[in-house]
């Protein structure tokens, strides 16, 4: 059984710890805009500046034009990996095994500690969040599930401050109806490849991936049948 946890708006999150006059403004953290002029990026967007169109990674011009009253604070890398580390501390006390998957993401392994119950995994992960919270001030969201990849889509989808549980027997209902974009790896090329194939969500590129199996096994099939014919007498 795994624990995806995903750190709300990290970056800003820590920002508004040292600076509580930052809570519930549109914030970027990242490159400053000089009036929209400059070249560099949105590292970590707020909520509220997502709400206007700012994302995270998206050109800081961009972000200007569409949220010129934002605070745009330049990124404090050594704060916000001081802060990761001991996130990271915290989430161990909890984890039968810890994979630090990014400064402010991380894998849980708790099958051992949970006995497979997904009635005390929500209890354990309740008591993950609540223990970030009140220790290091910042929020997280949790996805639950059988296997790394459906947990971490759980955990992208209920932000912030979130708790999805996906049980064994519900993954593929789960992910059946999600866009192909949530799958880690699927960016805006691989997406566009596959709507020209007519696949838009999971559960299409999974019923995709079964016939292709299907005509492939036909084919093998038929590949060893000829095979086994006994040469023409000429």
């Amino acid at each position: 059984m795994i624990f995806h946890v995903d750190m709300d708006a990290f970056y800003v999150s820590v920002e508004r710890l040292q600076d509580p006059s930052l809570v519930g403004k549109a914030v970027c953290v990242g490159a400053l805009p000089e009036g929209g002029k400059a070249r560099g990026v949105v590292m970590a967007a707020s909520y509220e500046a997502r709400a206007l169109g700012v994302r995270s990674g998206m050109p800081v011009s961009m972000a200007y034009r569409k949220a010129p009253d934002a605070v745009y604070i330049w990124p404090n890398y050594d704060l916000y990996g001081e802060v990761s580390e001991r996130v990271m501390n915290v989430l161990r006390e909890f984890a039968d095994v810890l994979e630090h998957a990014s400064i402010d993401e991380a894998f849980l392994d708790v099958t051992k500690r949970t006995g497979g119950d997904y009635t005390k995994a929500v209890e354990l992960a309740k008591e993950v969040k609540r223990a970030v919270k009140e220790r290091e001030g910042i929020t997280c969201t949790i996805g639950i599930a059988p296997n790394k990849s459906a947990a971490k889509i759980a955990s992208d989808l209920n932000k912030p401050d979130g708790l999805t549980v996906v049980p064994p027997d519900g993954v593929a209902e789960f992910l059946a109806p999600l866009a192909v974009s949530k799958i880690s790896g699927v960016g805006p090329k691989t997406t566009a490849v596959l709507e020209v194939l007519g696949i838009k969500t999971i559960g299409e590129l999974a019923k995709y991936r079964r016939n292709i199996g299907c005509r492939k096994g036909a084919r093998r099939e038929d590949i060893r049948d000829r095979r086994a014919q006994p040469p023409l007498d000429t």
